[in-house]
């Protein structure tokens, strides 16, 4: 109330702008369900009533007992995603995922039990239940959205929780549960187009076709009488084996989208989609920054090459990577890379101001990716991409004025606490510190790329030597404490970097003009055909933002 008083007045006197910062919507109470564990005991109480629900309803003998074994089974089940998944259990909305999608598919197999002994459609028999019983839906939702061993995971639990709605552990319905659901997490561990979901279906369609006919449930089948079988039912039961793949993968596909909005899940289908280059912001990049878009799109193409190498996220890191410097759109003359060769807009300015506008460029991009609603994980890295890193440049510019100041100051007969001191946190960046890989990645590669520019007649030599040293200063600087990153991995990175910048930027041949028979000086020299044209001389290097 207070603040808002204040303000109010700030803004009649022309001290403050009428205009608020967006910030990203905290909601408390939601922040502590997540991790609340009395909401983790209401998820693992309810799935057990649903349980108990699906076992006592019905004509099955000794529900009980089942029941018990649900019991023990969910207990392992439990203790076995504590132990493997500990990230994955301290996020209540995971375990509600996890559960909730094993316990769908549950419900959706008993249901069709009930149908196929109820007798209302002909077509269905009580055998036919487990043709068209939904065995790769939970390991398919795990696998996309939570990833392979997700998958796994589901597969497993979900065909022992379905052998127990059966009233016994059946060997041939447990294999066919478990090889199916092992089919399909083997084949969407990168999904990048719906259309691989499909192609996953068919394949566990035909795997639950072929253990069926190995197991005695479609038929019978004669081979020594093939007059003697009944090739429509067969024709049915097959249709049914194989069609069951394919309309998963069609619900799957399906209902991806509302999981992912949801759960707030991003998935490589989601992040390919995003990697259009159509869209507003990029578009206006391309007009009004169009050396911030050239450098976005090689910092993408150097970050997914090297996520790829150590198993990151790689179309994450370039979906991010060309939204990482969108805030430079607010003032894209202050960056070397879009100024023009007339003049140096910071030349009229002191280092402290400089330094301010360039750190001011991570708040406005965030500022912007709020507004147009870009996904929480580009606005994570457009904030940790240079961490708390120093503008260098400007920095030992303010510190070159001190020491003239301070000179001037002699002559002049000033004390020095008259002088201001230079306070380096003025010349960093407010962080937070790459939380993630794939923050991490993104934060090198634009750092590489950016000095990269500053290369004249660049060999792989120097191109290594650049990178390395980078690489070091960050770690020096602690810019890498908070990602998992391994020194192992940073080489690999490194290595990755080197390779890519050298595809990049390669001499090529100095054709020779019209009308001249040479490119060959009288002293036998090579032309320089990686001569750069020059930038203002008062001009920060490439890497300065």
């Amino acid at each position: 109330m207070f603040k808002f008083l204040q303000r109010k007045s700030l803004v009649k006197r022309g001290l403050a702008s009428n205009k608020t910062r967006r910030r990203r919507g905290s909601n408390e109470m939601l922040r502590n369900l997540e991790h609340a564990t009395w909401m983790k005991v209401a998820i693992f109480v309810t799935f057990v009533a649903g349980l108990a629900l699906l076992i006592f309803s019905g004509q099955q003998p000794e529900p009980t007992r089942n029941f018990v074994f649900a019991l023990l089974l969910l207990a392992t089940a439990i203790a076995q995603l504590w132990i493997n998944q500990p990230n994955t259990f301290q996020r209540n909305s995971r375990v509600f995922l996890v559960f909730g999608i094993i316990y769908l598919q549950l419900a959706a197999t008993k249901l069709l039990i009930v149908l196929c002994d109820s007798g209302l459609f002909s077509i269905l028999k009580p055998e036919t239940a487990w043709l068209i019983a939904p065995y790769a839906f939970a390991p398919l939702v795990l696998c996309v959205l939570l990833g392979r061993n997700h998958g796994l995971y589901g597969a497993v639990f979900v065909s022992l929780f379905s052998s127990i709605l059966l009233n016994k552990m059946d060997a041939p319905m447990l294999a066919i549960g478990l090889i199916s659901g092992f089919t399909a997490v083997l084949l969407t561990q990168t999904v990048r187009r719906r259309s691989r979901l499909i192609r996953a279906g068919l394949c566990v369609g035909l795997g639950i076709w072929l253990l069926a006919l190995t197991f005695g449930l479609i038929g019978p089948l004669n081979l020594f009488d093939p007059v003697a079988n009944d090739w429509p039912m067969i024709g049915i039961q097959s249709l049914f084996a194989i069609g069951n793949g394919i309309v998963t993968a069609m619900l799957v596909g399906g209902a991806l989208p509302i999981l992912e909005q949801l759960f707030q899940i991003t998935t490589d289908i989601s992040w390919l989609e995003a990697s259009d280059l159509n869209h507003p912001l990029l578009r206006r990049m391309t007009i009004e920054a169009p050396g911030t878009y050239h450098h976005s799109l090689v910092v993408a193409n150097l970050a997914e090459s090297a996520a790829e190498a150590i198993g990151a996220n790689a179309t994450l890191c370039r979906v991010c990577s060309y939204f990482h410097d969108i805030g430079k759109l607010v003032k894209p003359d202050y960056f070397t890379e879009n100024m023009n060769f007339e003049r140096n807009p910071h030349d009229d300015l002191a280092p402290t101001m400089s330094a301010l506008i360039i750190i001011a460029h991570v708040k406005e991009g965030v500022d912007l990716a709020l507004k147009d609603g870009l996904n929480q994980q580009v606005i994570d890295v457009i904030q940790q991409h240079h961490g708390t890193s120093l503008v260098f440049y400007f920095y030992q510019r303010a510190l070159q004025q001190y020491e003239d100041a301070r000179e001037g100051g002699k002559i002049m007969k000033m004390r020095e606490e008259d002088i201001p001191e230079v306070s380096e946190e003025s010349f960093r960046y407010s962080g937070p510190k790459p939380q993630t890989r794939e923050s991490a990645i993104i934060s090198l590669a634009d750092m590489v790329e950016g000095a990269s520019r500053s290369l004249e007649k660049p060999t792989p030599q120097k191109i290594e030597q650049l990178v390395n040293e980078l690489i070091d200063q960050r770690l020096a600087d602690h810019q890498l404490d908070e990602c998992d990153l391994t020194l192992r991995q940073l080489k690999t990175i490194a290595e990755r970097f080197r390779f890519t910048l050298m595809n990049m930027l390669h001499t090529r041949i100095a054709y020779p003009k019209e009308g001249k028979t040479s490119t060959v000086r009288d002293d036998g020299a090579r032309p320089d055909v990686m001569a750069v044209t020059k930038r203002p001389a008062s001009a920060p290097p490439v890497s300065a933002a």
